[in-house]
């Protein structure tokens, strides 16, 4: 039925905005990690070796488990 969304992983910082003792005034940042499950029934090695060698945009990873 597709990829399975997995729940997102989001961290969360609080920043000091200036140099001084301006506490009061924070930033706030965040990185949201998403992930998706995808289940590969009865997988060939041709299948395995083109997951491998897939050219992924920078901050996109792929993790294989067999």
């Amino acid at each position: 039925a597709g990829p399975v969304p997995l729940p997102t992983h989001i961290r969360r910082f609080c920043v000091i905005r200036g140099p001084h003792v301006d506490k009061d005034s924070r930033e706030h940042f965040e990185i949201r990690t998403h992930k998706r499950l995808i289940d590969i029934l009865e997988p060939t090695s041709k299948t395995i070796d083109s997951l491998t060698r897939l050219n992924l945009p920078a901050g996109v990873d792929i993790s294989i488990k067999l």
